[in-house]
């Protein structure tokens, strides 16, 4: 939306009729090229629920430019207006010298920025339209009248596809171990995907489903012309709140207990998990030393180190790291020197990716990528894409990808069980056994 077209906007009042509102949500957005819905799921974050759509062309990245972020400084400089996007963990190519040629079932493009046509923001039972196009009471109302239609649950092939076995995983955790104890490393996230094809879904019942599994703080449904991202992400990757910028990484997991006993048993576990911790803190040093390439000297810390976060699914070990932006720095030059995020990477940074490139087997793509949005002050807000489905509905094909950190003392039974309790909740939103 350029910055000299009239915006309307109007408040609304919904009461107790906001849940229902919120579900027809995700098929409304279908109707739009571009579309996308953030949803903090009432965790203490900076927006509760936000929808964003277009239906104009914007800023796209194809795999032949080699200056994205260059050309994306551009973009949001001549931009005033919110903009929403994501970027694409294969961006690290063009930060580093380093490559990806894996098989991509989704074919996202490397970077997608919109200016929504159309903005909703959510606050508790309260909604505010604006937009350029159209009334926002006919916005509304047409909202209302959307058919919520589809399954959430998958049709077709209901079979779900390891990328590798549950041996030649462990095989390669092995390897990793060694360039660990060689010195290459000291820790690698190394992730697996699962896929299916000849699968038929509706993506918005989709995400409502897991959604409501999940009710994660940094939720995402993206939607790409016929390709979607439905993302339960629990982890930030980046904020800025005036100059102030936050990272949260995620380091180490946990199930939640059947009962409250076990529940705190598995919660004291993993705060006292000496292997998590170690994780934990080395991805604490990475972001730290990523911060402070665009921070002012002095001012990164540590703001909590091994929090305990419990969530639908699991309890996460959260840590915060905080800095200020330099006044002389462009605010996408904090997004790309943190990019990748460490805890999607390990440490020493290239050197991980440069082996998660030699050991995994299809390209990430989206995943370990970022979604998110960016205000009108330059202020912006980014999750980590983890926990999520992608889906290509022209080809019919739906990927998802978990994994986790590989340390000196990981045992590979123990880490692709962890990886079965990330994919729990995409299993459960396909309902599939």
């Amino acid at each position: 939306m350029s910055a000299n077209k009239k915006i309307l906007k109007s408040t609304f009042f919904l009461g107790n009729k906001i849940e229902a509102f919120k579900l027809k949500l995700p098929h409304w957005l279908l109707h739009f090229k571009y579309g996308c819905i953030l949803d903090s799921n009432q965790h203490k974050n900076s927006l509760d629920y936000i929808v964003a759509v277009s239906d104009q062309k914007e800023f796209i990245i194809s795999p032949e430019n080699k200056n994205s972020f260059e050309e994306l400084k551009k973009y949001v400089d001549r931009n005033s207006y919110w903009k929403f996007g994501f970027l694409s963990y294969d961006l690290k190519n063009q930060i580093e010298q380093l490559d990806s040629k894996h098989f991509d079932g989704i074919k996202m493009p490397l970077l997608h920025f919109f200016s929504p046509q159309i903005l909703i923001q959510i606050k508790n039972e309260t909604i505010e339209i604006e937009c350029s196009v159209f009334n926002p009471q006919k916005i509304l109302d047409s909202i209302w009248d959307t058919e919520e239609i589809g399954n959430s649950f998958c049709s077709g092939s209901q079979k779900i596809n390891a990328r590798e076995t549950e041996k030649e995983y462990k095989e390669k955790i092995k390897k990793i171990k060694n360039h660990i104890i060689e010195g290459d490393i000291y820790e690698m996230n190394y992730c697996t995907e699962f896929y299916m094809n000849s699968c038929y879904i509706s993506p918005a019942a989709l995400f409502s489903n897991l959604n409501t599994i999940a009710k994660a703080p940094f939720t995402s449904f993206y939607k790409y012309d016929d390709k979607y991202l439905i993302c339960g992400s629990p982890e930030r990757f980046l904020k800025k709140e005036n100059q102030k910028l936050i990272s949260q990484p995620i380091k180490g997991t946990a199930p939640r207990g059947k009962n409250k006993k076990e529940d705190l048993i598995h919660k004291n576990n993993l705060f006292h998990s000496e292997k998590d911790r170690a994780e934990n803190v080395m991805i604490v040093d990475l972001v730290r030393n990523d911060l402070a390439k665009t921070c002012k000297s002095g001012t990164v810390n540590v703001d909590e180190l091994f929090g305990i976060y419990g969530f639908e699914q699991v309890w996460q070990m959260i840590s915060t790291i905080s800095g200020t932006l330099q006044d002389d720095i462009h605010f996408i030059d904090a997004i790309k020197n943190a990019f990748p995020m460490g805890s999607m990477t390990g440490a020493p940074k290239v050197m991980a990716m440069k082996l998660i490139e030699q050991y995994e087997t299809s390209k990430r793509g989206l995943y370990s990528g970022a979604v998110g949005y960016i205000t009108p002050q330059n202020n912006f807000d980014f999750n980590v894409v983890i926990r999520s489905i992608l889906y290509n509905e022209a080809q019919h094909y739906l990927s998802f990808h978990v994994g986790g950190a590989i340390v000196y003392d990981s045992d590979p039974q123990l880490e692709y069980q962890e990886c079965l309790l990330k994919a729990q909740s995409m299993i459960k939103a396909l309902g599939i056994q």
